[in-house]
C-alpha cells in the first residue's frame, strides 16, 4: 500500500496525522496475526510508518520533525493500535524520546543527530533500562550496568532485559552506573551497532509479541565522553525524568484502548453474522447482547473522552501532576482490559479459537498491567499524596 506522506496533505496538522495512522493501522492489521505467531519486529510497518512522514512526528519542528502534542500522539497511537499494537509501543518509546530529548540536558549536537536520523532515515531510538537483578528502575535501585572512564570516554558493560524494538533499532539509551566513589547514574548513548552490544532473541511472551523485547548484552562498548547524555547522582533523578511522566501515563492508555476497539470491531461483526438456529436472527439483536455491548462501549468512551481531556490539558500547560498521570494509566488500561474480557463472554468458543483475532486482542490488552507504572506503586502514590505523607 501506498499512503500519502503527511506533509503533501491538506487537511489541518492533526487531522492529517490521525487519518494517515488510520489509513496505516488498517494496513497494520491484515499481518497482525502473522508478527504475533512469529514473534517477528515488523519492519514493514515502521517502513510504511516513516514513508508516510510519522517517525518523527513528534520532533520539534525546528529539527524538521511534526511537532505534534500530547493530544495528537495519542490519537495516533490509537489508531496503530488498532491494526497493530505492538508497532504502536515501539512508537510511543520513539515519541516520547524525541519530544523530551530538545527539553533535558543532552548535549545539543547529539539531539540534533538523533532526531535527524529520525527525520532523514526514519531511525528508531528507545532506552533500556530493566535488568534481571534490578527489575525497573522506576522502583529504585542502581543498575549493575557500569560505565567506566577511559582516555577516549567511557567503556559499557551490562545486561538488558525487556529492551522493546531492540533488533530494529539505530540508538540505545543505557540506563547504567558509572565507577566512581561515588557513582553517578544516567543515560549514555549508544550505537545500536557498536562493536560490543548484541542482541539476544529471549522474548516469547504472552501478548504484544512483536515488540522483539530481547535482551541487549554489552561487553566493553566504548563511546566517546559526551555520550554520557545525562547522569547524575542518584537522589537527582525523578522516578520517570522531567517531562516523561505525563506522556508514559497517558500513551498506554490510548495504546490498550486501540486494541479494546479493534476487539469490540470484531464482536460487533460477530454478533450481526452469527444467527444461531434456535433464534433465527443475528445475536446482535438480542436487547441483553445489545446492554453487554452497550457495558464495552462505555469503557471506551471513558477512556477516550478521558485520555482527550488529560492531553488537551498538557498540551495547554494546565496543571497535571504525576499522580494523576499514573491514574490515567491505571484506569484506562484496566478499563480495555474490562472491555476485551466482556467481548470474551460474549463469544464463547469463538472468541478464544486462534482462528479469530479476538484471543489475541486479550492477550495484547492484558500486557496494559505490565507497563510502569504500574497499579501499586501509582495507588500508593496517590494514597501517600492525599494523606500528606
Amino acid at each position: 500500500m501506498t499512503v500519502t506522506p503527511l506533509r503533501t496533505r491538506s487537511l489541518t496538522a492533526v487531522e492529517d496525522s490521525v487519518t494517515v495512522a488510520a489509513e496505516l493501522g488498517r494496513v497494520f492489521a491484515k499481518t497482525a496475526g502473522d508478527h504475533d505467531e512469529k514473534a517477528a519486529f515488523p519492519h514493514e510497518n515502521i517502513r510504511l510508518l516513516h514513508e508516510a512522514g510519522l517517525t518523527a512526528l513528534t520532533a520539534p519542528v525546528e529539527f524538521g520533525g511534526g511537532g505534534a502534542g500530547l493530544h495528537e500522539t495519542a490519537e495516533v497511537i490509537r489508531e496503530i493500535a488498532r491494526g497493530e499494537p505492538s508497532t504502536a509501543l515501539i512508537l510511543i518509546m520513539q515519541y516520547i524520546n524525541l519530544a523530551t530529548l530538545p527539553k533535558g540536558r543532552w548535549p545539543d549536537h547529539l539531539v540534533r543527530r538523533v532526531i535527524g536520523d529520525a527525520v532523514s532515515k526514519g531511525a528508531l531510538i528507545n532506552a533500556f533500562r530493566v535488568e534481571p537483578e534490578l527489575g525497573t528502575p522506576i522502583r529504585g535501585g542502581l543498575p549493575a550496568t557500569t560505565a567506566k572512564r577511559t582516555a577516549e570516554g567511557w567503556s559499557i558493560s551490562g545486561h538488558k532485559i525487556y529492551s522493546t524494538g531492540a533488533v530494529g533499532l539505530t540508538w540505545a539509551i543505557i540506563w547504567a552506573r558509572t565507577d566512581e566513589l561515588e557513582p553517578r547514574v544516567g543515560a549514555f548513548l549508544v550505537p545500536a551497532n557498536a562493536p560490543g552490544l548484541r542482541i539476544e532473541k529471549t522474548w516469547n511472551p504472552l501478548g504484544m509479541r512483536a515488540t522483539a523485547s530481547d535482551d541487549a548484552i554489552l561487553e566493553n562498548v566504548q563511546v566517546p565522553l559526551d555520550h554520557a547524555v545525562d547522569i547524575r547522582s542518584p537522589s537527582e533523578w525523578d522516578s520517570r525524568g522531567e517531562g516523561q511522566a505525563a506522556w508514559f501515563g497517558v500513551l498506554p492508555g490510548a495504546l490498550y484502548t486501540g486494541v479494546a476497539e479493534a476487539a469490540r470491531d470484531w464482536l460487533v461483526g460477530f454478533l450481526k453474522a452469527r444467527v444461531p438456529t434456535n433464534l433465527g436472527q443475528p445475536l446482535a439483536t438480542v436487547p441483553r447482547i445489545q446492554q453487554a455491548v452497550g457495558e464495552i462501549e462505555e469503557l471506551i468512551a471513558v477512556n477516550r473522552r478521558l485520555i482527550a481531556s488529560a492531553t488537551r490539558d498538557i498540551d495547554e500547560g494546565r496543571p497535571f501532576t504525576q499522580t494523576e498521570a499514573g491514574l490515567i494509566k491505571v484506569v484506562t488500561t484496566e478499563n480495555a482490559i474490562a472491555a476485551v474480557e466482556k467481548a470474551l463472554k460474549l463469544t464463547g468458543n469463538h472468541g478464544i479459537s486462534r482462528s479469530n483475532p479476538l484471543e489475541r486482542h486479550h492477550r495484547d490488552v492484558l500486557c496494559g498491567r505490565i507497563h510502569s507504572p504500574q497499579e501499586d506503586t501509582v495507588r500508593i502514590g496517590a494514597g501517600k499524596a492525599a494523606l500528606g505523607i
